[in-house]
């Protein structure tokens, strides 16, 4: 049996590896990350962890571990922007507000497959134009969902979260855990 992490996010496997996990490989999966037409975030999210776990290449008794992050202002995906002018837009529009982060995982084992999400609420301080420019020089919103990573310089532009902070970083650990947990006792045809 091999532990797989199907992510190509140091965040994770630093995240996985405070709780003593430590992936045999890594194999980041390569899918279409677009969301459908009026897809929600929650349902978006979700989809991507399953499709991800689905494309990730593995032995029947391997067990793989794939998430997907998403930021989301009331139905509007923010995933990771393109370039700094829009990684700009998103953080000018989540600036003073509440926004959703959104984190989805899936582990499978075989061909059984377990899922858990959690939803954490972020508010983002009012950003003056300064502080806005100052967070995108120092090139931290690049691959970020929503164009900001809470564990990083622009913690201090959030004030208060509801959730869970390892969830808003890209993995929730305490559910993550227990999905393991899940894949690891189960044996085809039932937990022993």
């Amino acid at each position: 049996m091999t532990f797989i992490l199907g992510s190509g996010s140091p965040r994770r496997l630093e995240l996985l590896a405070q709780i003593g996990v430590v992936p045999d490989a890594v194999r980041a999966p390569d899918i279409d990350e677009t969301p459908n037409t009026a897809e929600l975030p929650r349902p978006y999210c979700a989809r991507m962890a399953r499709e991800k776990v689905a494309a990730v290449p593995a032995e029947h008794d391997d067990i793989v571990l794939c998430a997907d992050t998403t930021v989301a202002i009331g139905r509007r995906i923010l995933g990771k922007p393109e370039d700094a002018i829009e990684a700009a837009a998103f953080l000018r529009a989540m600036s003073g507000r509440r926004h959703k982060v959104i984190t989805a995982v899936a582990v499978k084992r075989g061909g059984k497959v377990w899922e858990k999400d959690v939803v954490s609420t972020v508010r983002m301080k009012s950003l003056s134009e300064a502080e806005l420019a100052a967070y995108i020089a120092t090139g931290d919103w690049q691959g970020k969902a929503g164009g900001y990573g809470i564990q990083g310089p622009a913690g201090a532009l959030i004030p208060w979260i509801s959730g869970s902070f390892t969830g808003i970083v890209g993995l929730p650990l305490a559910e993550t855990a227990n999905l393991l947990r899940a894949a690891h006792d189960h044996i085809d045809g039932g937990t022993p």
